[in-house]
């Protein structure tokens, strides 16, 4: 038990000891709602890129990131929060907003999945849409809502066109479609394996896991806006 506390406390202190510095804190809130790249970071936080890779290199000593590569773009990698050793120290800001709308690119499984696991979550309205929908929702997404006992909140795919307005809270599940959007119309992106590619039960099963947990973080942090009916 005190060899326990011990490793619990050097974690701690290591925790601390990263967000010691306020741009490493702006790093950690800006992955609070999603992932970036480190481009990303660098443009959104107007700062050199070799300090850049310097404070996230800290980061991920500290145990609180993980990197990984794009799935459309390899050159590409994407920074995520890992939010255990955060426990009680992020943002508890509330946002309002007038609707939330997924994207991935065929809106045939990731995109819905998470517009249904909102829709039992939040009582902000969402929607879900792909950049390049597809003619069906995916069969073992299907499975895998009935598995859990969540309903879709939608009978198929649509068009992200058809589907957007201006003031939506847009949150990409997708690195392809993230990466075809323009920048500033993306609140914020998971980046979520596609099921689809692999198509095994497990495959869908861990993007559930993985975007139930996700919904789970945000949902609180986003109320309706006024204006929503």
């Amino acid at each position: 038990m005190a060899t326990e506390r011990k490793v619990r406390s050097e974690e701690r202190a290591r925790v601390h000891a990263a967000l010691a510095d306020p741009a490493r804190v702006r790093i950690v809130d800006l992955l609070a709602d999603g992932d970036a790249s480190p481009t990303d970071v660098q443009a959104l936080l107007k700062m050199p890129s070799n300090l850049v890779a310097h404070h996230l290199r800290v980061l991920e000593q500290a145990g609180l990131l993980h990197r990984h590569r794009s799935e459309a773009d390899r050159r590409r990698s994407y920074l995520r929060l890992l939010r255990e050793p955060l426990d009680g120290l992020l943002p508890a800001s509330l946002t309002h907003v007038p609707r939330v709308v997924f994207v991935c690119t065929a809106n045939s499984a990731r995109s819905q999945l998470a517009a249904a696991l909102w829709a039992r979550a939040s009582e902000v309205p969402v929607s879900s849409a792909g950049t390049h929908p597809a003619g069906e929702i995916a069969r073992g997404a299907r499975g895998v809502a009935g598995k859990h006992g969540l309903t879709l909140v939608q009978p198929g795919p649509q068009a992200l066109a058809a589907v957007l307005q201006p003031t939506d809270f847009v949150i990409t599940v997708c690195d392809r479609a993230h990466e075809e959007l323009d920048p500033g119309s993306v609140r914020a992106h998971w980046s979520v394996p596609d099921p689809v590619a692999v198509g095994t039960a497990r495959a869908f099963d861990a993007a559930y896991a993985e975007l139930d947990d996700r919904v789970t973080r945000l949902a609180p942090r986003l109320a309706p806006s006024a204006t929503t009916s």
